[in-house]
């Protein structure tokens, strides 16, 4: 007596359902697995392995800068300035004004030698460590007191990679080192730092 072909393809479709799911699961952990923990990917697409790839090569093209600025104020009272290292030189140049007017500049000679020390104890502070920010926007964070921090890895004087963060709660960024460390380590490059705010951090 014929009963229909209906119980024989039901089991029949849940092992290849059963099967597939397996195999979805499997490719998700090995992506995870073979990704690494190293690999941390901020929501703007900047992953800690290829920061600190581009913070340790010591070329003679490469550079790293730090740029700090004070809150959003009146054009004629806003500042920031920025420390640039790379194998030949340091240089701190201070800014006024949102166009960035500059007002002083100094350099010093550097070496391959020294910046290799500088720029591995940068990665010692995670400074090539990335995070994950709710607002990925660097404009206007951190407006009305307190101060915003820009790291960049540069390529022939121009940036590849850049993190940010401020001193403000609400306001973490992508730059999940330890700022004071971080800010430290460029200041004792330049020999007569003046800070050009009466409070730094």
């Amino acid at each position: 007596m014929y009963r229909g072909s209906g119980p024989r393809i039901f089991p029949i479709i849940v092992v290849i359902l059963v099967i597939a799911l397996v195999i979805a699961a499997l490719v998700s952990v090995g992506r995870m697995i073979f990704s690494g923990g190293d690999s941390s990917e901020s929501s703007s697409g900047e992953s800690t392995a290829n920061v600190v790839a581009a913070l340790q090569n010591i070329n003679d093209s490469r550079g790293v800068r730090w740029t700090v600025r004070g809150p959003i104020v009146a054009d004629e009272d806003f500042r920031s300035y920025q420390i640039t290292v790379t194998p030949t030189e340091r240089k701190f140049v201070t800014y006024a004004g949102y166009l960035d007017q500059i007002v002083d500049v100094k350099s010093y000679s550097n070496n391959t030698e020294a910046y290799e020390q500088f720029v591995y104890a940068l990665d010692k502070a995670n400074a090539g460590t990335t995070r994950e920010a709710s607002d990925e926007d660097f404009r206007g964070v951190c407006a009305t007191q307190g101060f915003a921090y820009k790291f960049e890895t540069l390529s022939d004087e121009l940036p590849d990679h850049m993190l940010w963060t401020t001193t403000c709660k609400g306001s973490k960024g992508t730059l999940a080192a330890n700022t004071t460390q971080v800010h430290a380590l460029f200041v004792n490059q330049i020999p007569d730092f003046k800070p050009v705010f009466t409070q730094i951090y």
